[in-house]
């Protein structure tokens, strides 16, 4: 653990040197078993930063990547809607601030390449994540109940596989949001 302060962590737009630090963060602290719906992969923080239009971001500590942050500038159907879909910060390093850094680097980007709302998804038992946002200036805008069908026709009820119950979108000006807690 390092005693910087939040000050002396740098927040820097993503470059493909930190390819490597961003993939092996997010394998340490993504839970992806938690929704069926989601993975953590090299394909998903490679076609962020292959998008010219992404908002990717990442805090250092040094050549350190202890954070980062992975947003776009379009959400589903949507051209006027910017989507935060990644952001993590090293347990060794939370609670200092450096997610809500983050958080606004990102938003702000996206505003600047012509979002009106950023949309970002949170677990509905992601306590900390809903924290970030509400501290961020953000609010719970729309629930989504997630169904599942199984294959099998005796498989266990959709109701009792872990993260299938409900997710959380979020709807307003500024949005923010991740997997894990922050």
């Amino acid at each position: 653990m390092s005693d910087a302060s939040p000050t002396e962590i740098v927040i820097a737009p993503v470059g493909l040197e930190h390819l490597r630090q961003v993939l092996d963060l997010g394998n340490r602290v993504f839970d992806t078993s938690v929704k069926p719906y989601t993975s953590w992969s090299l394909t998903a923080v490679a076609e962020h930063l292959d998008s010219g239009d992404s908002a990717c971001w990442v805090a250092l500590d040094g050549e350190t990547v202890v954070g980062f942050v992975l947003g776009s500038q379009t959400f589903e159907l949507r051209d006027d809607w910017g989507y935060l879909e990644w952001i993590a910060v090293d347990p060794a390093y939370q609670g200092r601030g450096i997610a809500g850094r983050l958080v606004n680097a990102c938003c702000e980007a996206l505003f600047e390449g012509g979002a009106s709302r950023v949309v970002t998804d949170v677990e509905s038992s992601n306590n900390a994540s809903a924290t970030l946002m509400s501290r961020n200036g953000f609010a719970p805008a729309v629930t989504v109940t997630l169904f599942v069908r199984s294959s099998q026709p005796d498989a266990e009820p959709a109701r009792n596989i872990p993260g299938a119950s409900k997710r959380h979108l979020i709807r307003s000006g500024r949005l923010v949001g991740d997997h894990r807690p922050q």
